[in-house]
């Protein structure tokens, strides 16, 4: 058996809803993790997930900003979300997956973007970035009464060379800043996490989910960052089957300015 599961800052889920429909007719993940959902819980599109057989919608949403959502086609439970940094935003779900074979939790995160300037000493957005970053330590690879863990969203840092298109323009720019990479990929290896989309794509290949809305020719320049991730429970690295960056979502029609990430595991 086999069991997927795809992230996607979808950039206002009623907004683009007939692009995820179209996404989950097609490729059938068992679990889809939206970000950036732009919706409060009493407006979320439900009943569309459901008439596609994702029965099991967990939300977790404010009006115009931020905004998680964990869709499933199996039970989920044990659902809890975390006001990081006191802040009142919705960026955060855990909820335990009960797929055939085996039971997963899945964290489902949208991390602050951190605003323009890499100085958190006069960018209140990057200190609250980093703010985010530092109690997400507290989140450690354990699948808790799960068999293992996941941990998907858009992280908005691109932490190796190769997850940007110029490792050397984009030192200063915030999502590839060494405080940033170095801060995230601390916390992810002491917490035990595994960079399955890493393991799976060697770290010498360029990996993108991201490109600018304000690059007309995005296909062309391909200037694109890798924001969105895929991390596991070390157990998981040996059941990679399949990691898929559906870079051609970013051309469908109303697109956001990110694409889904499908991971797939033989459990």
């Amino acid at each position: 058996m086999t069991f997927s599961v795809a992230t996607w800052n979808i950039n206002s889920v009623r907004l683009r809803l007939p692009i995820v429909e179209s996404f989950l007719q097609t490729y059938q993940p068992d679990v889809l993790c939206l970000q950036e959902t732009k919706c409060p819980n009493d407006q979320f599109p439900t009943k569309a997930f459901h008439k596609l057989g994702y029965t099991n919608v967990e939300i977790h949403g404010q009006k115009g900003y931020h905004g998680v959502a964990t869709i499933s086609k199996h039970p989920l439970e044990e659902v809890v979300s975390r006001d990081f940094c006191g802040m009142g935003d919705t960026r955060h779900l855990d909820s335990i997956v009960r797929a055939p074979g085996r039971s997963i939790r899945v964290h489902n995160f949208y991390v602050p973007a951190g605003g323009d300037e890499p100085d958190p000493a006069i960018n209140p957005k990057f200190r609250h970035k980093l703010d985010f970053l530092d109690e997400m330590r507290s989140i450690p690879a354990d699948p808790g009464k799960a068999d293992s863990a996941i941990l998907v969203g858009d992280l908005n840092i691109a932490p190796l060379e190769t997850d940007v298109w110029s490792h050397k323009q984009l030192l200063k720019v915030v999502s590839h800043t060494p405080l940033e990479t170095e801060t995230l990929e601390d916390l992810r290896m002491k917490g035990g996490w595994s960079d399955l989309m890493r393991v799976f794509i060697p770290p010498e290949e360029k990996i993108f989910t991201w490109w600018s809305y304000r690059a007309r020719d995005w296909d062309v320049t391909d200037r694109g960052r890798r924001l969105d991730h895929v991390w596991g429970s070390p157990d998981l690295e040996s059941l990679v089957e399949d990691i898929t960056v559906l870079r051609e979502a970013r051309g469908w029609e109303k697109p956001s300015d990110h694409v889904p990430v499908i991971a797939r595991f033989a459990i």
